[in-house]
């Protein structure tokens, strides 16, 4: 008999959506963008030469970079894991 793997769906209230929304354009219009660029370049920096990152993960949130940039700078470098 062939097993069937059901993954439930989520769905989002559209409110929550929207709230968190709202929080992240108020902290992305509060924050240094300048900073911001050259937080996620050094992330970058130190993911390509094989340091330690933590450093300047920590620095990236201290500056307000959301984990989305933070997670998509290290997807750049690393790729995605795809399980095999």
């Amino acid at each position: 008999m062939e097993e069937h793997n059901h993954i439930p769906l989520l769905k989002v209230n559209d409110s929550i959506r929207d709230m968190q929304s709202a929080k992240l354009a108020r902290l992305r219009s509060s924050r240094d963008h300048a900073k911001v660029d050259q937080c996620l370049q050094i992330l970058n920096d130190k993911s390509v030469s094989g340091e330690n990152i933590m450093p300047a993960v920590l620095e990236a949130v201290e500056n307000k970079c959301t984990l989305g940039e933070i997670a998509d700078t290290l997807r750049e470098v690393f790729g995605e894991y795809k399980q095999r």
